[in-house]
């Protein structure tokens, strides 16, 4: 797939998102403070992060097609994985404030939210499974954190309206059926709600801070890269291959060895070859071939 294209696709699945997160927030914000439902409230407040959390994505994703230039000479790739920081650190934030609202709704008197919220929390599951299944699967075909993360992101949505869907209806019907006390499990999805948003965030966050420091896949990842390399003309050894992730794309150095007596040119030549058949591969940006002498001890 061409660079520009796959681009086009992320920007649209992050303003996809972005409008839909929109109308979702507004919705349930609404029908939340109709209905009083502190549980509906909330999930309101985390469609509201995801919709900044989206437009993050956006500037990431555009930030990251910009060229190499002559202070970032690697190109821009890991703006993606800045982009998915900085959603799970709204996510935090709006974790950590739905859980302590919740908190506090047990120390004062709450009346049972409207049977309408039940609807609200149901079309926003049904919603959010959608849009988490199709920015997964675009995700990974484009090898983007920040579409995954994006995604991920959806899916705690889709949780915390399950427990959200679960605590009105059981205030609502609870409170019907003369269980007085029924009325708290509103504020207690919202507390299951801020919950799932934080461990999400912790999970999301700490693989996008893995993957933005220089993070080196591993050997059995970088297996077929060497077997390519080896299978250029004239190279006699693999001395060493590493591939850094540098957002969507990957970086090469590798150290190849070739006959000691061949010519300078002709060495240089065994390099350019080595990194014209190493670009082959979609998700490779840049290959920095060193040439050694071979040795028959493995030098």
């Amino acid at each position: 797939m061409e660079k520009k294209e796959r681009f086009k696709q992320a920007e649209f699945a992050a303003m996809v998102g972005v409008v839909i997160n929109l109308v979702l927030a507004i919705i349930k914000g609404v029908i939340g403070v109709i209905s009083n439902s502190r549980a509906l409230i909330a999930d309101a407040l985390h469609s509201a992060s995801d919709v900044a959390g989206s437009m993050a994505v956006y500037v990431g994703l555009r930030a990251a097609k910009l060229p190499p230039d002559k202070d970032h000479p690697y190109g821009h790739g890991k703006a993606e994985n800045i982009a998915a920081i900085i959603v799970a650190v709204l996510m935090v934030i709006v974790g950590f404030e739905i859980a302590l609202s919740s908190v506090e709704a047990f120390f004062k008197p709450i009346e049972a939210p409207g049977v309408i919220a039940i609807y609200a929390a149901a079309i926003s599951i049904i919603v959010k499974e959608i849009l988490f299944r199709w920015k997964y699967r675009l995700g990974k075909k484009l090898r983007s954190d920040a579409l995954i993360i994006n995604a991920y992101e959806h899916r705690s949505d889709v949780f915390s309206s399950i427990a959200t869907l679960v605590g009105i209806v059981a205030a609502v019907f609870g409170g019907k059926l003369g269980f007085t006390w029924a009325v708290y499990a509103d504020p207690v999805a919202g507390l299951v709600v801020g919950i799932l948003i934080l461990k999400m965030a912790w999970n999301l966050g700490s693989e996008s801070i893995h993957n933005t420091l220089d993070h080196v896949l591993h050997e059995e990842d970088t297996v077929h890269l060497v077997e390519i390399a080896k299978s250029v003309d004239k190279v006699l050894a693999i001395n060493s291959l590493q591939a850094r992730e540098h957002g969507h794309y990957v970086i090469v150095d590798i150290k190849v060895a070739v006959d000691p007596f061949m010519t300078v040119e002709e060495g240089h030549k065994v390099g350019k070859n080595v990194k014209e058949k190493l670009l082959s591969e979609a998700h490779i940006q840049d290959v920095f071939v060193h040439i050694n002498p071979y040795s028959d001890e493995g030098e």
